[in-house]
């Protein structure tokens, strides 16, 4: 079976990739990832179908361990298939795609010298990221002749060499896109080359034409891309369609980027012009509030919860015949009327929500989910119980429940070989992951309430005071303590029937 390159081409697609190849490169894509190629090429691909942008994606992996994936792209000449696949207003749909919008694909690594080039390049003008939220940070080292290691270090080094390239032109700068789902992304990459900028001595007048002729835009994305399916799947597709692809790529029909700047910045990112779901916005707030709180408030109260019941996936818990009920009435009934925006339009977004975790073609594991699900329920969650706390009212019913998953789960004992282990209802164990310092301590917390012969209140009440985990004390929120005692002690009855 042949491999998916321009000769496995034919028809409008085929005419795409050639006129492609006689364009510039326009976009800078610091990023190799199923993410991108499910999300932004996809966009950047549907606005050149309708003659809205032009040029071509020059592509690099942040890392070095990402070139065996570059190594790949270059060897299908940057092509490769996206399968969208899932529920749209309740009907399956399932369409698929070669994407061809990669003119360039290299290792920076070794050749250090074609990323320089970028930077001189009049064509040049978006720079687009997803590095994850570890690419933004500041690790000290030397600006020398080789490659830089960090992903801010790069940005540094490509400005560095644009501001001499064009003599530091004001309309020389480039517009920033990073998709690392951390807030204020783009003012953390901003700061972050000011402080490279810094460290590595650059012109005071560099540091001015970065802050003052770039933008650097913060933003919010949105949509599950699932990559790979599973193998079987794969070699269906693979005998249907007479092409194999190893760099397959899958995602859902949904998709969201909001980008916190002017409306006419649609001149130069005709996505909404594209019919695509993408909003300029002067603040990103409502956005990440509504995401935040009812998707991955959703996941976070879920993933616990799910585990300890021996289930594996969010459609299997959305299925399940107490808890798929239950998760829907904390959204709706719980969450909801914590957030400052029209009824109408949460519901509306919480509906597709759930459709989304219903989406039959998505296996999204609850375990990973549950990694850090400390922080992620001080983020997500906690502001709900709080601001009924903050009223004098009592915890809700099902945030209640939510938490006392979350406790559950984390009634854990350290191992010999340091790893963290639960207990399922059913007995079986799993492994936790979080921080180790907050792991310690509440294993400690739950020995010593087991052998003090404390009630399960006693010790609940403990955990809820320990403001390390949680950043304040929770202990004396109104009916917290009994509500989460009362799901543990029916949890232990029915272990021991």
């Amino acid at each position: 079976m042949k491999l998916m390159t321009k000769t496995a081409l034919s028809g409008e697609t085929k005419s795409r990739y050639e006129a492609l190849q006689g364009m510039p490169i326009t976009v800078l894509q610091i990023g190799e990832g199923n993410f991108l190629r499910g999300f932004f090429d996809w966009m950047f691909n549907e606005c050149l179908k309708q003659g809205l942008m032009e040029g071509g994606v020059a592509v690099v992996q942040p890392r070095p361990a990402g070139r065996e994936k570059i190594r790949q792209l270059a060897e299908q000449d940057g092509l490769y298939t996206l399968v969208i696949r899932g529920m749209e207003e309740g009907v399956p749909v399932s369409r698929r795609e070669v994407i061809p919008v990669f003119s360039d694909v290299f290792d920076p690594y070794e050749e250090w010298g074609r990323f320089a080039e970028l930077a001189a390049s009049p064509h040049l003008r978006i720079v687009v990221s997803n590095t994850t939220e570890a690419g933004l940070v500041f690790r000290p080292e030397s600006l020398g002749s080789g490659p830089i290691l960090s992903f801010p270090g790069k940005i540094t080094y490509l400005l560095f060499q644009r501001y001499q390239a064009f003599k530091g032109a004001k309309d020389s700068g480039l517009v920033f896109l990073p998709c690392e789902l951390l807030e204020q992304n783009g003012d953390t990459l901003r700061n972050l080359v000011l402080q490279y900028a810094k460290d590595w001595n650059l012109p005071e007048d560099f540091r001015e034409w970065v802050q003052n002729h770039n933008r650097f835009l913060n933003s919010l994305v949105d949509r599950i891309v699932t990559g790979y399916p599973d193998l079987q799947e794969a070699e269906t597709w693979f005998k249907e369609w007479g092409v194999r692809d190893p760099l397959l790529c899958t995602a859902e029909p949904y998709h969201l980027w909001a980008i916190e700047a002017e409306p006419e910045l649609e001149k130069l990112l005709p996505f909404r012009k594209a019919g695509l779901n993408v909003y300029f916005t002067k603040d990103l707030k409502p956005f990440q509030q509504r995401k935040v709180s009812i998707l991955n408030g959703a996941h976070t109260w879920m993933a616990p919860l799910g585990l300890i019941y021996g289930l594996v996936h969010v459609r299997e818990l959305l299925e399940h015949r107490e808890l798929g009920q239950r998760v829907k009435q904390a959204v709706l009934n719980e969450i909801l009327p914590t957030l400052p925006y029209a009824r109408e339009e949460l519901e509306s977004y919480a509906r597709t929500v759930f459709e989304r975790f219903a989406n039959p073609y998505i296996r999204h594991r609850l375990e990973d989910i549950a990694m850090n699900a400390l922080s992620k329920f001080r983020v997500r969650l906690l502001p709900a119980l709080t601001h009924y706390g903050g009223r004098g009212e009592p915890a809700p019913e099902q945030l209640v429940l939510g938490f006392a998953g979350l406790l559950r789960y984390y009634r854990v004992e350290q191992r010999a070989d340091g790893s963290f282990a639960g207990r399922k209802l059913s007995g079986e164990t799993y492994i936790v992951r979080d921080n180790p310092d907050l792991l310690v301590l509440i294993s400690e917390i739950w020995l010593h309430g087991q052998t003090a012969g404390e009630s399960t209140e006693q010790t609940v009440y403990r955990l809820l005071g320990e403001e390390k985990i949680w950043g304040q004390s929770l202990a004396d929120l109104k009916g917290l303590a009994a509500g989460i005692s009362f799901w543990l002690n029916r949890w232990e009855e029915e272990e021991q029937r």
